[in-house]
């Protein structure tokens, strides 16, 4: 694989190296490939389950891998596996899009990667937490922490999380309370579905000023409310008067579910006792979080990505003084259209340099947190539309063709991708001419939505817009100790 160290420059003055990715020479492309893989697999390899180690160590293994290397050989391994995948689709594109999107010096794609942005917090960044319930290693099925085996097997001990780094201390405290109050308790945990028991997993949320959500999920099998209640005022009275007030819990929620997952709108969230949400800032804009509401687990990173995304989606080196007193970028214009849009946080950060931004979410609290977000901020350029992307956005395409000073698309979808229909309208959209996609596993599903951007137009797919072409990728570590990062990979055409 050829490489050539260059500088770009990226936020006003701000120049950093970067690596062009070239596919001119296959042979060598394979062999560096395989180097990476080598190298990935070398590294990311956990040790043999054995006697001699601990299930402490054997729970770090699982839930950060990484925690072994110190954080410079962290980066560097996460620069060199996205280096592998996108090695691997400059591999795809050079082979399968048409010629006028290639390169005419090389024949073949290129594009710029940028060195691996780190998080500013290491340790204990992570400000959401979902513990569950199962046998330790002493036996004990009233045991709360993380697992290490799988169901498949018949394996899984559920070990306490006390140790692991990326776990912020206020998080620790509210698992331990939790397990001494189910051990207090007279039901029995729900450690499968189908054999009774009604405790089940506990999440912790905090944000930067140390306020604390705790939500627990309970599973009432054919117990009737009436049945219900006094175990409720039990767990208030254990976490507000009792033992646990250690945590000063803000919020404290209770779900009653059959499932393993349920949304709000299936089985409300009811708050048992304080306040029902919690607030946090980046950027120095304010955000609303609900129980269920999605939000970056690292809010210092999350700062660094959103920062990234702006300056990608409208890069502009003026520089006046704007919120907070800090800096900020002159406006561009134009419209932002934010698929998958959360709880607003992209769209709400990058508002003051745009004149309008569209943001359509599937979850309806999270429209609803997203829409109070902009008012809060006193932000008047935002509208979030509720519903489907791949039902909403094809209605809306056509009143978006006439925007004035160009349309601007940025994408944050789940490990699953975008829906096909999603990927055809932003596709067919002529007025879109640049589109940002965020991605937590880009070697997943989300490589076929890159294909599907920048394949050759194809009638019988029904792409028929002009194909997009990757020119500049940025990872951002998000997940500190873990295999795992944010890549941001803009598209042009």
């Amino acid at each position: 694989m050829s490489v050539i160290v260059v500088k770009h420059k990226v936020r006003g003055s701000l120049t950093k190296a970067c690596l062009y990715f070239s596919t001119k020479d296959a042979i060598s492309a394979d062999q560096g490939k395989t180097r990476l893989k080598k190298r990935w697999r070398k590294d990311h390899k956990k040790p043999p389950l054995n006697e001699h180690v601990s299930w402490e160590e054997r729970l770090a293994d699982v839930v950060t891998p990484l925690w072994r290397l110190n954080y410079d050989e962290q980066l560097q391994l996460k620069q060199a596996h996205q280096e592998m995948i996108l090695s691997k689709l400059s591999d795809q594109f050079a082979r399968q899009i048409p010629s006028q999107l290639q390169s005419s010096s090389t024949g073949k794609l290129s594009f710029p990667v940028l060195p691996i942005l780190p998080s500013p917090v290491r340790d204990g960044y992570r400000n959401k937490s979902t513990f569950s319930v199962n046998r330790g290693v002493d036996g004990n099925p009233k045991t709360v922490g993380f697992y290490v085996g799988t169901g498949r097997q018949g394996n899984i001990i559920c070990v306490n999380g006390d140790h692991l780094l990326n776990m912020p201390e206020k998080h620790k405290v509210v698992a331990r309370c939790y397990q001494d109050f189910i051990r207090l308790s007279a039901l029995e945990p729900c450690l499968l579905f189908h054999t009774g028991g009604h405790w089940r997993e506990v999440t912790v949320r905090t944000n930067a000023e140390g306020h604390t959500m705790a939500i627990v999920y309970f599973n009432p099998q054919t117990l009737t409310p009436a049945e219900i209640a006094p175990h409720k005022a039990s767990l208030v009275d254990y976490f507000i008067r009792g033992p646990g007030a250690v945590c000063q819990l803000d919020s404290l929620y209770f779900q009653e579910s059959s499932m393993t997952r349920c949304s709000h709108e299936e089985s409300p969230y009811q708050l048992l006792h304080g306040q029902p949400h919690i607030y946090e800032e980046v950027l120095g804009f304010k955000f609303r979080i609900s129980a269920d509401a999605f939000f970056q687990v690292n809010q210092a990173a999350a700062e660094v990505l959103y920062c990234t995304v702006r300056d990608m989606c409208l890069p502009n080196p003026e520089k006046v003084i704007g919120r907070a007193g800090g800096e900020d970028a002159r406006k561009v214009g134009g419209t932002l259209l934010d698929v998958c849009s959360g709880t607003g946080a992209i769209g709400i950060t990058v508002s003051p340099r745009v004149d309008r931004v569209i943001g359509i979410e599937l979850i309806e609290q999270a429209v609803e947190d997203a829409r109070h977000n902009a008012a809060l901020n006193k932000v008047l350029n935002c509208v979030f539309l509720p519903g489907k992307a791949e039902v909403v956005l094809p209605g809306l395409m056509p009143q978006l063709s006439s925007s004035e000073g160009g349309l601007t698309a940025v994408v944050n979808p789940a490990r699953a991708g975008l829906h096909y229909r999603v990927i055809r309208a932003l596709r067919n959209q002529r007025a879109i001419r640049k589109l940002v996609y965020i991605s937590c596993k880009p070697d997943g599903e989300a490589m076929r939505n890159f294909r599907e951007l920048c394949c050759a137009p194809d009638p019988q797919k029904k792409l028929t817009g002009e194909a997009f072409s990757p020119t500049v990728a940025v990872p951002v570590d998000m997940f500190p100790h873990t295999p795992h990062c944010e890549l941001v990979l803009v598209f042009e055409r």
